[in-house]
């Protein structure tokens, strides 16, 4: 299955599951959806101001949308299939954060064309997907809107 078609067709999956253009994202609730993030992950402003405290395993996700995937230069266990994806061009949007959470390894097989590579992460989430992607663009810094597949 080709890059686009996959992409194609998981958008098509993920907008009943996520919300699509039509159905708002909730910040709050993404606030609330994070605590199942919190154990691994954290978010700390460039400025030190904690927003959520730091989990050990997983990166700062401040600034994460709109971030080019594996680089945050503070986290040093990314998976060599993140990296490459990164380096493939991925940015951090709404729909493959979304299609990422909901099966990360299959993701970063099917973006960097590498049925070896694997996610480091493994806990799937499905429905809250996109309300913690709202509540992670309300409290990082604003970018550009970055389109779907980098």
């Amino acid at each position: 299955m080709t890059h686009t078609k996959f992409f194609g067709i998981a958008a098509m999956i993920a907008t009943p599951l996520f919300g699509g253009a039509g159905m708002a994202q909730d910040a709050a609730e993404g606030e609330r959806g994070f605590r199942q993030c919190a154990s691994c992950h954290g978010i700390v402003a460039d400025d030190g101001t904690v927003i959520q405290r730091l989990g050990r395993i997983g990166p700062n996700l401040w600034g994460v949308p709109g971030r080019q995937a594996g680089t945050d230069a503070e986290f040093r266990n990314y998976s060599d299939g993140m990296v490459a994806a990164g380096e493939m061009g991925l940015e951090w949007n709404e729909e493959d954060f979304t299609v990422y959470l909901a099966n990360q390894t299959e993701f970063l097989r099917e973006y960097t064309g590498d049925s070896s590579v694997r996610s480091n992460m493994n806990h799937r989430l499905r429905g809250e997907a996109a309300d913690i992607w709202a509540y992670l663009v309300s409290v990082s810094p604003e970018v550009e809107a970055t389109p779907a597949g980098g």
